[in-house]
């Protein structure tokens, strides 16, 4: 029988050159503990792609000219009660403006 978890995942996409910090930054607000380990995530190489709009303000790249960045999509666990805490303590250090970041349940079997 499947119970909904306490826990939800979350999944950030971060430039390469900024995913240990961002890990971190996770790590000290709470995200990742399970069990007796904590700092635990997941994470794959991605190539990240989008178009600056007027009005936006990119980090990387010019408005209007498409981009590519190599990133790290990481993965990791949270505690519902810790999420708001913990997207925006990473939305303070993420060097996009408008980072993707999911918010996904999970589910425990009982």
């Amino acid at each position: 029988m499947l119970k909904e978890s306490a826990f939800v995942k979350i999944r950030i996409a971060v430039p390469v050159e900024a995913a240990d910090k961002i890990r971190e930054i996770l790590g000290r607000a709470g995200a990742g503990q399970q069990g007796n380990y904590e700092h635990c995530s997941s994470s794959m190489k991605q190539t990240g792609r989008f178009l600056p709009k007027p009005g936006a303000q990119p980090s990387v790249g010019q408005i209007g000219l498409p981009e590519e960045v190599k990133e790290e999509l990481i993965e990791i666990i949270c505690h519902r009660n810790l999420v708001e805490k913990i997207i925006s303590e990473v939305k303070k250090f993420h060097p996009y403006e408008e980072p993707a970041i999911d918010i996904m349940p999970r589910y425990d079997i009982v």
